[in-house]
């Protein structure tokens, strides 16, 4: 039995594509408890104490008149348990309408709604057509109202792009017409409420023994590490699990767009960028917020993601008394991951020289983590590389660990299917860190 027969799970425990994702199909036709639904905001809005109750009163008020309503003949339903009026009720007042049963279920992973009529899902690494639609892209957006002002961000005409944490720690995207031609489009990544740890990614194969002991090691010396991978890949899963390495007396302050970090440390602080109000100030980015958290006196500062400007502070931070950072990058290979850094220094209008630049990134970033995706949904760490200076203009790198692709079989082509073994080169920044230079 080959090793991606054993372990088939990937990098945040989903099983592969030889799972069967769960099939969810719209359990009540909206249009069937339409005239229930609204006969109970009717009775809602003409309360004049409904405003002032607080979400668990408003629930069992919603309750009350829902099971009253549905005493009146008029308002029979056949066909339908009551059970399932009242749940799709309760959802469309007090929750999220037709997406709530899907952000409730764990086994989803990934929620993707291309406008009123086309709903999919990803779980266990499938992307599923579900048959269920909204009534109109009306109904639709004012789900999305609904998701953004729990958040406290808003989306309108004026900002027709949101992207914000729900309550359950969901990361939801909202893109609104005419910027989304085909309609309201909202996409929720959700995360696993099961932390993994770096025992179970050896078991499930997507590190290996070696590699997980040198990451430990690592993250204890305080070596500057980044995480790199395409979308979906599992960069945040992996930074979590590096940052559960980090010493329980250490002060570490996290910097992201949306937060998405679970970091179990008892002295650390959240930050989170905040997009502009409605007349167009008040925007803290996450330039800003890294730059503040400076002066926040931090042992490490953790960086969900780099996409801009802010690459020149957090390098900045690696190489003036902030060793240990950890941050995460969008890129298909460590090499890109360089090339992508070195572009986001320059984009943030620095005049700087290139090879000013990379010396910047060559003494601040000790090692590169690259996790991948493969076409059966499986995530896993490719390889992790060493940055060990700069030879001339270009960046130097060595690898140390890897997998090897080989076969022409679906099996034997899966990165799985073979381990992430060591080279045989040793980690030298590791190593001056061990010897105490």
């Amino acid at each position: 039995m080959s090793l991606a027969t054993r372990l088939p799970k990937t990098i945040d425990e989903r099983p592969s594509r030889s799972v069967a994702a769960p099939q969810h199909t719209q359990r009540v036709e909206h249009s069937a408890i339409r005239p229930v639904l609204d006969e109970v905001r009717r009775r809602l809005s003409e309360s004049a104490t409904t405003a002032s109750l607080t979400d668990a009163a408003l629930r069992v008020r919603v309750e009350m008149e829902i099971a009253e309503v549905l005493t009146e003949p008029e308002f029979q339903i056949t066909g339908i348990s009551r059970e399932e009026i009242r749940s799709n009720i309760i959802n469309e007042i007090l929750g999220f309408g037709l997406l709530q049963d899907l952000l409730d279920d764990n086994e989803i992973s990934e929620i993707m709604v291309n406008g009123a009529n086309n709903v999919f899902i990803e779980s266990h690494g499938v992307v599923t057509k579900l048959e269920r639609t909204f009534d109109s892209d009306e109904q639709l957006i004012a789900v999305i109202n609904r998701m953004v002002r729990s958040t406290g961000r808003r989306v309108d005409q004026t900002s027709p792009m949101v992207d914000a944490r729900l309550p359950d720690g969901s990361r939801l995207n909202a893109v609104l017409p005419p910027l989304a031609v085909d309609g309201p489009s909202v996409t929720i990544r959700k995360f696993t409420a099961n932390h993994l740890t770096v025992d179970r990614l050896v078991e499930l194969g997507s590190l290996g023994p070696e590699s997980a002991e040198l990451l430990q090691m690592a993250v204890k010396y305080r070596l500057n590490i980044l995480v790199s991978g395409g979308t979906g890949t599992g960069k945040t899963t992996l930074l979590n699990v590096l940052s559960s390495f980090i010493g329980r007396g250490e002060r570490v302050i996290t910097v992201e767009d949306a937060v998405e970090l679970s970091l179990d440390l008892p002295n650390m602080i959240r930050l989170e960028t905040r997009p502009a109000n409605i007349e167009g100030v008040g925007q803290v980015s996450i330039r800003d917020l890294v730059r503040n958290a400076l002066r926040m006196r931090p042992d490490r500062i953790v960086v969900g993601e780099v996409r801009g400007a802010e690459a020149l502070d957090m390098l900045q931070a690696m190489n003036t008394g902030h060793e240990g950072s950890l941050s995460t990058l969008h890129a298909n290979s460590p090499r890109d991951a360089l090339s992508r850094l070195e572009t986001m220094v320059l984009l943030g209008g620095v005049e700087l020289p290139l090879k000013a630049i990379r010396e910047q990134i060559a003494s601040a970033i000790d090692l590169i983590v690259q996790v991948s995706r493969d076409a059966n949904g499986s995530r896993f760490v490719s390889s992790i590389s060493e940055i060990t200076g700069l030879e001339g203009d270009v960046i130097s790198t060595a690898e140390l660990f890897h997998r090897r692709s080989f076969g022409e079989s679906s099996a034997e082509r899966s990165s799985l299917a073979t381990p992430l073994v060591s080279t045989g080169i040793v980690c030298q920044s590791l190593r001056r860190m061990q010897d105490g230079y």
